[in-house]
């Protein structure tokens, strides 16, 4: 029996990533300025929107926060201990953050429905004051974090919470327009419906995606029943089995199995070859290249064997 890794990233490149703490220290304090600015206004105008969005600005600098430490300690090198260093605390903090963000869109429902059939007065005037500081601020805590934002969960999660609100933030200007021009108290509860009704899927989405990773689902786009089919049309393979794949963080999938060679493979020191040329089938042929692979070379007697221990332990 022999075994092959393929030399893709080692576990200790694998383990570091990007250094984003200078842009999350940033966003992290603009966003604690927005809220800062929007609870005063909240305070001052008694407004259902520009409350709930202080509440969503809140959750956004404490997720912030979340994805500052989870970067440093993503950066942390990998030990005997822990081989993957810290790199998946990215996907706990992306899910920290989307648990957040659906506790604050429930919130906002909630609170709607009460306020609803008895709406308070809102000044429109001092609501768009508050409103368009809190946009700008948004915006350039967007700016900062955008051009990283497809790096990994961790970057993703936190310029959606900016972006989410933003959106949110454009909500209470159009509320506090409406109050101004027509008069309609009522739509400062819209508002903060909207901005719940904005948040629920996104979140539901980023709570899929990372809950996919902490199970081990095999990755997004990558099918094993072609990969074994694949495999299986290689000269001397007979069988493919307990082939398994994971996501460790973002862009580090991996993956497994144990590959039943002809025994003639192994008298005539063929196997090396063909592990190699199993190694580039999953690299290259597929959608997602696997370059951190492991696979486990047979003969049929040890794979019987392996079969009789497991059905008799």
């Amino acid at each position: 029996m022999s075994s092959g890794h393929s030399h893709g990233p080692s576990p200790q490149e694998a383990a570091g990533s990007p250094d984003f703490r200078r842009k999350l220290g940033i966003a992290f304090g603009l966003v604690s300025t927005i809220v800062l600015a929007q609870g005063i206004g909240a305070w001052v105008t008694g407004s259902l929107a520009l409350l709930v969005d202080v509440v969503h600005s809140l959750t956004d600098s404490i997720g912030l926060l979340v994805a500052l430490i989870a970067a440093v300690l993503m950066a942390r090198p990998s030990t005997s201990k822990h081989t993957w260093g810290f790199r998946r605390i990215e996907v706990l903090a992306a899910l920290g953050q989307a648990l957040l963000l659906a506790g604050v869109s429930i919130y906002a429902l909630i609170e709607a429905v009460e306020r609803w059939s008895n709406p308070p007065e809102v000044p429109g005037p001092q609501l768009l004051m508050f409103g368009v500081a809190g946009l700008l601020l948004n915006i350039a805590a967007a700016v900062v974090l955008a051009s990283d934002r497809k790096a990994n969960f961790n970057m993703r999660a936190a310029f959606l919470e900016v972006l989410m609100d933003a959106l949110g933030t454009m909500a209470v200007i159009v509320s506090a327009i409406l109050i101004m021009t027509a008069g309609i108290q009522r739509t400062d509860t819209i508002a903060a419906v909207g901005i719940a009704l904005l948040i629920i899927p996104r979140a539901a989405l980023l709570i899929r995606e990372t809950t996919a990773v902490l199970m081990e689902f095999t990755p997004k786009g990558l099918d094993l029943d072609e990969v074994r089919a694949h495999i299986l049309q290689l000269d001397h393979v007979q069988e493919v089995h307990d082939l398994h794949a994971t996501t460790v963080a973002t862009g580090l999938p991996t993956l497994s199995a144990h590959v039943v060679l002809d025994e003639e493979c192994f008298r005539d020191g063929h196997a090396p070859k063909i592990l190699d040329t199993v190694r580039a089938c999953v690299a290259e042929h597929f959608e997602i290249s696997i370059e951190h692979a492991t696979f486990q070379l047979e003969t049929p007697q040890q794979r019987d064997r392996e079969s009789a221990a497991t059905r008799h332990p």
